[in-house]
């Protein structure tokens, strides 16, 4: 995650700090022998949604997060020398509602710590997000100015939780080629496998004006080790000028025999079934969007998803279409208000399938819905 204003201190009375830790861009050096840079971001909304419940009553309320998910981190950098350094990160999501971290997660949903050199790349052990979900970020996903995970992203829910557990990530980049590799241990006696996921992606990231990326994860149950959980995406982004046109695809295939028993996952398998996660054997999205860039601050976004599936069984077939509008308005580099509308058609096995891409129940329970609200989002 970007941080903006980041508050840095120093750590023991010899280390000199002379600059935040850029996380994101690896290559870089640090700029003094140890830091820590504290971020974060405050992000909440209204909402107003019709069909909430099987009823099909509306609902407004102060909601968990509006376009982004609200977060408080550090980013921690111990410079070895000859372009070697340690690195971690700890991060807590939180609603800014209710004041409690969210429930779908570790108190730190992203925990990890590292080596990174300037010739050999990075490497990092711990909870993180996975391969697939990386390229996607830095590549083609939907309102890509937006720092996290939010409201109304429905890729996110393709990337088998996007954060892993009892990771090992490797991180290699070739001027503007980047490629991930990561194993996650199954941690099980006696069936080394079981439980286990593993990653790759690559991803071509110049700073302009086309974007590429391609990701691969492959999950396999910890009760059945010969059934798989596989992701494939792949997508791209070309901006021209201040005008960004992105599109991806992303396919979630499930063995007969996956029941979801997957403990590096974000959920149980109760709470997957009831997210309908495991009722289907294959789930393929089709996006796409348009945001235009107004000033310096400013973005307006329209967006599309297309989701095809076949289920289990044959109650489980069925497909949704999502549209959104999108106004970010930037009061300054650090805070925004903005005003988002969604609408959604769910067929058949959809109805009542998590496709929203927030982490919990899914908010529709009908054939359709439609979404409004305002919010105000500041990062320090």
């Amino acid at each position: 995650m970007r941080s903006v204003n980041a508050v840095q201190f120093k750590l023991g009375a010899a280390a000199r700090l002379a600059g935040a830790v850029a996380m994101a861009g690896f290559g870089s050096a640090a700029c003094a022998q140890s830091s820590v840079t504290l971020y974060g971001l405050i992000d909440t909304a209204v909402r107003y949604t019709t069909h909430a419940n099987a009823a099909g009553d509306s609902r407004v309320q102060l909601v968990n997060g509006g376009l982004s998910e609200s977060n408080w981190g550090m980013l921690g950098a111990e410079d070895l020398g000859g372009g070697n350094r340690v690195v971690f990160q700890l991060e807590n999501r939180f609603f800014t509602n209710s004041g409690v971290s969210d429930p779908g997660y570790p108190l730190f949903n992203t925990a990890y710590i590292g080596l990174q050199s300037s010739t050999f790349g990075r490497l990092t052990l711990g909870r993180q997000t996975n391969p697939l979900a990386d390229a996607v970020v830095k590549t083609y996903v939907s309102a890509s100015w937006l720092p996290t995970v939010y409201q109304f992203r429905p890729e996110v829910g393709m990337a088998q939780g996007v954060w892993t557990s009892n990771m090992a990530k490797y991180i290699a980049r070739w001027q503007d080629v980047a490629l991930e590799l990561s194993y996650a241990f199954g941690g099980q006696a006696g069936a080394f496998g079981a439980g286990s996921q593993i990653g790759a992606s690559i991803a071509y990231i110049p700073q302009w004006p086309l974007r590429l990326g391609a990701g691969y994860l492959d999950a396999r149950d910890a009760l059945n080790s010969s059934a798989h959980f596989k992701t494939w995406t792949a997508g791209g982004a070309y901006t021209f000028v201040d005008t960004t046109v992105n599109f991806g695809w992303v396919v979630n295939r499930q063995d007969p025999g996956f029941m979801g028993n997957f403990p590096n996952g974000p959920f149980t398998p109760a709470l997957l079934t009831a997210l309908k996660f495991n009722t289907f054997s294959a789930r393929e999205m089709f996006f796409g969007g348009v945001t235009q860039l107004v000033g310096n601050y400013t973005h307006l976004s329209a967006n599309v998803w297309r989701t095809l599936q076949s289920g289990k069984t044959q109650s489980g077939d069925g497909n949704a279409t999502q549209f959104q509008l999108l106004a970010d308005y930037g009061l300054s580099r650090a805070t925004s208000v903005y005003a988002e509308a969604d609408y959604s058609l769910y067929r058949g096995g959809m109805i009542g399938a998590q496709l929203q891409g927030f982490g919990g129940l899914s908010a529709a329970a009908t054939t359709t819905q439609l979404g409004m609200m305002v919010g105000l989002r500041h990062m320090f």
